[in-house]
């Protein structure tokens, strides 16, 4: 999961370098939501057509949370485009390995339908390539996106791969957000705690940095249920590594 068509975050030395955008966002100030119902359809072995309709069944939900976060907050919310496929380009170009990623220049959502999903149809993961993507389309909306990739181009290496896990870890914490308000209406075969434990054991990516560090940060939205939790760039960088 990640961005195609724009520069990954990038560091900076010192947190009072950044723009509030990132540190003092207004959406940081939308609020604790309400549970809500988020019915979604029965996923069924080997189908792809029930596993788009479950994807589109969350994105719904996504976007009716996110409406209601960012009015809290006194932003406007449009939602992204989606376009869910088989195949391996988008309309923004080559789908990335991870099979889901966010284009900002055309504002879509892209999750490519693996063999890998059609086999281990773990509710969890299929929800995850929903609700991660639509943390990266919150940060477009909130400024965040081209705030990140003005320092990018100011910034050398080290600095663009650490402030790039701190962008992709806001965007767990983001999602964490929304399955507290929404997990408790979907079905699942894993409780929350076995949920983070697979995240925190899974394969680590230089850009989006330590299992450890991206279970912390996804546990940390869900526990507080608020966007407030999720500065990820003014902390530690244990937390982000």
């Amino acid at each position: 999961m990640g961005l195609t068509g724009t520069a990954e975050a990038a560091s900076t030395s010192a947190a009072t370098a950044l723009p509030a955008v990132l540190t003092k966002n207004k959406i940081y100030r939308s609020g604790t939501a309400a549970p809500m119902s988020c019915p979604a359809p029965e996923i069924r072995s080997g189908s792809a057509a029930s596993v788009k309709r479950f994807q589109q069944a969350l994105a719904r939900c996504a976007n009716r949370f996110w409406a209601t976060r960012f009015k809290a907050a006194g932003l406007r919310y449009t939602p992204p485009r989606l376009q869910i496929t088989t195949g391996s380009r988008s309309v923004c170009g080559k789908i990335n390995a991870n099979g889901a990623q966010y284009c900002p220049e055309q504002r879509t959502v892209v999750i490519r339908i693996t063999k890998r999903d059609l086999r281990d149809q773990i509710m969890m993961n299929l929800a995850h390539s929903v609700a991660h993507e639509w943390g990266h389309h919150v940060q477009e909306l909130t400024g965040i996106l081209d705030a990140q990739n003005t320092l990018y181009w100011r910034s050398g290496r080290t600095q663009r791969a650490a402030l790039s896990r701190r962008l992709e870890m806001q965007a767990e914490c983001l999602s964490g957000v929304f399955y507290r308000s929404a997990l408790d209406s979907l079905p699942s075969e894993i409780t929350w705690s076995q949920w983070i434990d697979a995240v925190g054991q899974s394969r680590e990516s230089k850009i989006h940095g330590k299992p450890r560090n991206l279970a912390y940060w996804q546990d940390r939205g869900y526990d507080a249920g608020s966007a407030r939790a999720c500065n990820t760039w003014t902390a530690p960088n244990s937390r982000v590594s």
